[in-house]
């Protein structure tokens, strides 16, 4: 039961209804254009950034080249993710490409990079994602659920692939954050390949921008099996180091530091359904997920479930197995 139906009536008459309403659990609001907040109890939680493609000058190209969302502190007070600029601009906060994505297109084969999203050739656009329809968006007192159409576009602006992502935000008893991820990407053309490498493709999460400039040697990784690593250790995926460690794994969790001192830990779930290989990658400046290849058809395009949970403080290999099992239903 909500505590705050727990409140002696005289004290509800004192509280104005619209107070009630606003700290009743999840909330949206939208500044158009621009970004939409999602608050819980009044205070923020998650930002999605959709403001479209700005081609006025390289710098506002930079910044509007494709959708994101953003999840704020505990408090409520600052973005515990990154944005535009910074180390690598092209990390943003809860976010999902390939720097790689095959087709052939008027007889020649082509290669379209929407995860950097690099200015293209000449007059052509280059290659973005843009924020096209909101498709469904509802919010109460447990649970809020966002899914937005995103259009994915080659160097020379033309739509290639859809995607439709839905983020589905929770409260854990513990307090995390709870945010399941799903996508559907279905291609506009006869096939597309979609493929990268660790550290620029798929499904990944990036912290803020203070890890990287300050508290980047506190950051450690929690991994199945072994458990927690030393703060600064990295593993990563590759031809020569293709282990147990390093692909197909149920969950990792990553431990950094912001706002000075705080601690928050991210836990990343990958469901067993998802395309695999999965190949991943570790920084200890604060971004982690993984990849996969896959080919997919207008039948056959790619669905993908994974999970975040994003808390204050620490976490134990143990937990995170659990968070595994319950993601799963295990």
């Amino acid at each position: 039961m909500n505590p705050k139906l727990l409140l002696p009536l005289f004290a509800l008459a004192l509280v104005p209804t619209a107070s009630l309403k606003a700290a009743d659990g999840f909330a949206w609001k939208d500044t158009p254009g621009k970004f939409t907040d999602l608050t819980f109890d009044g205070r923020p939680v998650a930002r999605y950034v959709y403001e479209r493609i700005d081609f006025s000058s390289p710098e506002r190209r930079e910044e509007t080249y494709k959708p994101f969302h953003h999840v704020y502190d505990a408090a409520g007070e600052h973005f515990l993710t990154k944005g535009p600029g910074g180390k690598f601009t092209h990390h943003r906060g809860i976010y999902f490409g390939f720097s790689k994505c095959r087709f052939s297109k008027d007889g020649k084969d082509v290669s379209v990079d929407t995860w950097h999203c690099k200015p293209g050739k000449g007059d052509q656009p280059g290659a973005h994602q843009t924020h096209e329809e909101l498709l469904k968006q509802e919010a109460d007192a447990d649970s809020a659920v966002q899914r937005v159409r995103i259009d994915w576009h080659d160097n020379d602006g033309e739509v290639f692939a859809i995607e439709e992502r839905q983020l589905t935000f929770s409260k854990a008893d513990d307090g995390a954050l709870v945010v399941d991820f799903t996508s559907t990407v279905t291609p506009k053309l006869a096939k597309v390949t979609l493929d990268g490498d660790p550290q620029h493709a798929g499904f990944q999460f990036r912290a803020s921008n203070e890890v990287a400039e300050n508290t980047a040697k506190q950051t450690y990784y929690i991994r199945p099996g072994t458990g927690k690593a030393q703060p600064g250790q990295t593993i990563n995926w590759s031809d020569k180091n293709d282990t147990e460690a390093t692909r197909d794994l149920p969950w990792k969790a990553m431990s950094f530091v912001v706002n000075g001192d705080e601690r928050y830990t991210t836990v990343y779930l990958d469901h067993p359904e998802n395309p695999k290989p999965a190949r991943y990658s570790e920084r200890d400046y604060g971004r982690f997920g993984s990849y996969f290849v896959k080919e997919i058809t207008p039948d056959a395009p790619l669905t993908v479930n994974y999970r975040l949970v994003i808390g204050k403080g620490e976490r134990t290999m143990e937990s995170c197995d659990g968070l595994s099992r319950a993601f799963v239903g295990k």
